[in-house]
């Protein structure tokens, strides 16, 4: 059964403040560009305590965010030192606490802790915080109930915009190897130069670990697959090998052609390049 979202707008425009609430879970999300922070200072919700995100401007043109992970006591009296301090240039926040009771601070630590950890992760973010945090040890009813809220956090975040925690390009997809994949999921890329290996899940096309690619990038290959190329390598996702890149880990693509383009180093059509065993092309198998 699917979950029930509602979101409401705080002042009526589409671009102000927000409220989202999941049916039935404690917690609330708000939202709000910094330019409308105002409107919502006065805020009951704000003197709770709860973790918060803050995105600004990535330094790198790989990625579309950078975002700092927080917790706080008090989540108001934190946001008033963040917009006194004229080296946090932010420029739109999420926070989260709950609605019926207070969260301890042992408990929104673990928050923290694990919202950045998934995030250094998933790779698909500049995040500001430098370190990782322990995780502070809790009482297991306690890591249920906490896993549980991060969930919902998970699922709100990208409604308001925060796609941080969606690893778009590097994640561990299941216990389930590739090789125990069967025979007909698994695809090899079609070339006498590299070796590389793919398989489809409903999370994407996944490039396995050890697959190789092009170091070098065709002058007509679009600045779309120039930026994933850099991206990938600035994250450790490929890795130098001399005369090829290799992957580091089980990278997801969103297309075949995403995934084909990063191993052969120019545009091409995915669904013909990659091969079964019996060499049949991904197309010819799904059409």
């Amino acid at each position: 059964m699917g979950k029930k979202l509602t979101v409401f707008m705080i002042d009526g425009t589409e671009y102000g403040p927000r409220i989202a609430e999941i049916g039935n879970w404690v917690g609330k999300g708000f939202y709000s560009p910094r330019a409308a922070i105002n409107k919502i200072m006065t805020r009951e919700e704000l003197s709770k305590p709860g973790v918060y995100f803050l995105k600004s401007v990535p330094k790198s043109d790989y990625y579309s965010e950078r975002i700092y992970i927080g917790e706080a006591e008090n989540i108001g009296v934190r946001l008033k030192q963040h917009l006194n301090n004229p080296t946090k240039d932010f420029e739109e926040l999420v926070f989260f606490v709950s609605n019926d009771h207070l969260l301890t601070k042992t408990q929104i630590k673990y928050l923290e802790s694990r919202i950045i950890q998934l995030a250094f992760a998933a790779k698909s973010a500049e995040i500001e915080n430098e370190t990782s945090p322990s995780i502070p040890t809790l009482h297991e009813a306690d890591i249920s109930d906490m896993e549980y809220f991060l969930e919902q956090i998970k699922l709100i975040l990208p409604i308001m915009g925060f796609k941080f925690l969606i690893s778009t390009i590097a994640k561990q997809i299941s216990q389930k190897q590739p090789e125990e994949t069967s025979i007909s999921e698994r695809y090899k890329i079609k070339s006498p130069t590299y070796t590389a290996y793919m398989y489809e899940t409903e999370q994407g096309f996944i490039v396995t670990k050890g697959s190789q690619a092009n170091k070098t990038l065709s002058p007509s290959i679009s600045e779309t697959y120039k930026k994933l190329q850099e991206k990938l390598i600035a994250s450790g996702i490929l890795t130098d090998k001399d005369a090829f890149y290799e992957f580091s880990e089980d990278t997801v693509f969103s297309s075949t052609s995403a995934a084909s383009n990063i191993v052969l180093g120019r545009q091409s059509q995915g669904p013909v390049e990659w091969l079964n065993s019996a060499n049949k092309t991904y197309k010819s198998l799904n059409e």
